[in-house]
């Protein structure tokens, strides 16, 4: 029995196609470094506003009713097929004293709806990965 016909039959279509896109991006996880900026871009469904943000690594980030952490931040190499993956702590402030975690894991800049965020008025998805420069130019 084929992988494909295999996973279909266990898990269903859906969870098939979740499966291969993880199994990918782990087994390329190697290939990966760590970068300390990262660039995500959030829509506000009421208003239909767009904006997209450069937040550092592990810095806490307020958007709204949302307070948006990134703890790890990597993204290949220029030489290889462009990918970036952060993994994101979300917590929502709305309507309770106390803020609720919302969304914990993984999100990867080329498949958004792999692992998104479920929020009635926010959606935040990574569009890349970079590493800050830190040298001076001398002219």
């Amino acid at each position: 029995m084929k992988f494909d016909t295999l996973t279909r039959s266990v898990f269903g279509a859906g969870a098939a196609a979740v499966l291969l896109v993880l199994i990918t991006h782990a087994t390329a996880a190697q290939n990966y470094f760590p970068t300390n900026t990262a660039v995500l871009r959030w829509l506000d469904k009421v208003t239909g506003r767009v904006n997209t943000i450069r937040t550092p690594v592990g810095e806490p980030l307020k958007i709204g009713t949302l307070i948006i952490q990134v703890d790890t931040c990597m993204t290949r190499p220029p030489e290889e097929t462009p990918e970036s993956a952060a993994f994101l702590k979300i917590w929502d402030e709305a309507g309770t004293p106390d803020r609720e975690l919302v969304f914990s894991g993984w999100m990867f800049a080329s498949s958004p709806s792999v692992s998104a965020l479920d929020h009635a008025v926010y959606d935040v998805w990574v569009l890349d990965c970079e590493a800050a420069t830190n040298s001076i130019s001398s002219e």
